[in-house]
């Protein structure tokens, strides 16, 4: 068990009010990331279910390069401070970038280009691998390792809580913002880049003055270069065996959620045609995230096992629905049993990393954790979701262009690997148990 924040005198006063900023602020540009981006290069410039499978795994690439070089730095450095302030502000600076991102200004630009969505669909896959570096430094990095090494072992599930709870609080937040937006028009894009993006920046240049820096007991002897490829070792492996087999059921965990997710908004608002679609998922994010707040606690009581796979069942259960049926009141039970097993799953498998990694060492491993919730599920979901919409009915935009339509298949094929990783849970429990037994 994981007690380096027991020995570690520097939870800061408030510490939950600033893990709820930093977490919800950083959601909130994750959501624009992870949800939106596909949403406006889909309106913007009308790209194919391909071009989103390659932009959010160019995406997940990135994040999981970011996470691996910046962890080992800044537990090298021994600080994360000056990295979630700085990562914050420039993640910002990078979000206000989008803004400029527009048929007109490539026009402007480049005047003699044949087709300026393409440009504008290759200038978006850039940006987000660049905006990715940033965000993966302040966020996945350094903020997962800063929030590892300051909270008590005891109270690991109720942190984990609030911060699993925090994406879909995000999507109130984003959802709810973007209501007066008509996402069809290119200012409204660039409102939402600009708002968005100061946001981010402000926290950052806060952070600097209300996070207090976590010790870091680094080992100066230890290379940099060996404290990017440390968890990557066979004897770390084998002496950590529980830690990397919950990282793959986290990994599976992701691709059952990645096969949908980045289709989600476009199957609700183009296959649905539920142009009020926010006020209709409202209410299902708001009890999601409430549920999701107390369920970490859950996990603090019971353990790893028996909360996560109630989590599981509930998360097939809604994809059983959003796979049958399509009318109002379905869609947001479905929904709703959809996002409370995808976040407490997400709070459960969370905690159980926190838990397992080896102390003094929370840098390093996030990486590891991004190979598992980002880089294999942002590789293998869109993927499979590319394939399962390869045929898709397709709609004539008022340009002259094609536009696929997002079907309930996304769901079908989500469940199936979510099955699989009930199985896959279940084996490890056994594992589990056969360890505590000869330990």
């Amino acid at each position: 068990m994981n007690n380096t924040a027991l020995n570690n005198p520097t939870k800061p006063k408030h510490f939950y009010l600033i893990l709820t900023v930093l977490s919800l602020v950083g959601q909130i540009a994750w959501v624009v990331e992870n949800m939106y981006l596909n949403v406006f290069i889909y309106k913007m410039f009308g790209a194919s279910a391909n071009a989103i499978s390659l932009m959010v795994t160019a995406s997940a690439v990135a994040a999981t390069i970011t996470t691996v070089i910046i962890g080992a730095l800044s537990d090298k450095i021994g600080k994360r401070k000056i990295f979630i302030s700085g990562g914050y502000i420039l993640w910002g600076i990078s979000i206000i970038c989008f803004a400029f991102i527009r048929i007109d200004v490539i026009n402007k630009l480049y005047p003699a280009v044949v087709s300026a969505a393409s440009v504008g669909i290759s200038l978006t896959i850039i940006m987000d691998c660049i905006m990715t570096f940033f965000g993966s430094s302040a966020n996945d990095a350094c903020f997962n390792a800063w929030l590892t090494e300051s909270v008590p072992s005891e109270e690991r599930g109720a942190a984990e809580g609030i911060n699993a709870m925090m994406p879909l609080i995000a999507i109130i937040a984003v959802f709810g913002g973007f209501m007066g937006f008509n996402l069809d028009k290119a200012v409204s894009w660039t409102s939402i880049y600009l708002i968005i993006g100061i946001t981010v920046l402000i926290i950052g240049i806060l952070a600097a003055f209300f996070v207090k820096e976590s010790i870091v007991k680094n080992d100066l002897n230890n290379s940099f270069w060996g404290n990017i490829f440390y968890g990557f070792r066979p004897s770390v492996i084998k002496s950590n065996t529980a830690l990397y087999i919950t990282l793959f059921a986290f990994a599976v965990f992701g691709i059952s959620i990645q096969i949908f997710m980045p289709y989600l908004i476009l199957y609700y608002n183009v296959t649905l045609a539920l142009e009020n679609y926010v006020l209709i998922m409202a209410p299902a994010i708001i009890i999601s995230a409430i549920v999701t707040a107390f369920y970490g606690r859950v996990y603090d009581k019971i353990g790893y096992f028996n909360s996560l796979i109630p989590s599981l069942i509930t998360l097939c259960v809604g994809y059983v629905i959003l796979w049958n049926f399509t009318n109002i009141v379905a869609v947001f039970i479905g929904s709703l049993l959809m996002m409370c097993g995808y976040l407490c799953g997400s709070a459960v498998f969370g905690a159980m990393i926190r838990e397992k990694i080896p102390e003094n060492k929370a840098g390093m491993f996030q990486g590891l954790r991004i190979v598992g919730q980002v880089l294999i599920p942002g590789i293998v979901g869109p993927f499979i979701g590319a394939k399962i919409l390869k045929n898709a009915k397709t709609i004539i935009n008022d340009d002259g262009t094609t536009s696929f339509i997002p079907n309930e298949k996304i769901f079908i094929a989500a469940l199936i690997v979510a099955v699989v990783l009930i199985v896959i849970v279940a084996i490890q429990s056994v594992f589990i148990k056969k360890e505590k037994s000869n330990g």
